[in-house]
């Protein structure tokens, strides 16, 4: 199982991203850590969920540059 730190360490942490960058987001909550499964953007102070417009309720506490094809799936 991937330690808190091991995955923080995967995601920037200490800004923001620009307004117009897609990315994926690393949040918490009581049981844990997990990573949305869609990409998110930032815009007027709200994590909105790129596709549908939806305002996200979750606690962020780390983001990367979206990528379509997940790190764990890429071939070789």
């Amino acid at each position: 199982m991937v330690t808190r730190a091991e995955r923080l360490s995967e995601f920037t942490t200490d800004q923001e991203p620009r307004l117009d960058f897609e990315v994926e987001l690393l949040c918490q909550d009581h049981n844990g850590t997990y990573v949305l499964p869609f990409p998110c953007h930032r815009a007027e102070g709200a994590w909105l969920n790129t596709a549908t417009g939806e305002d996200l309720d979750v606690d962020v506490i780390g983001w990367r540059v979206w990528e379509a094809f997940p790190r764990a799936k890429r071939l070789p």
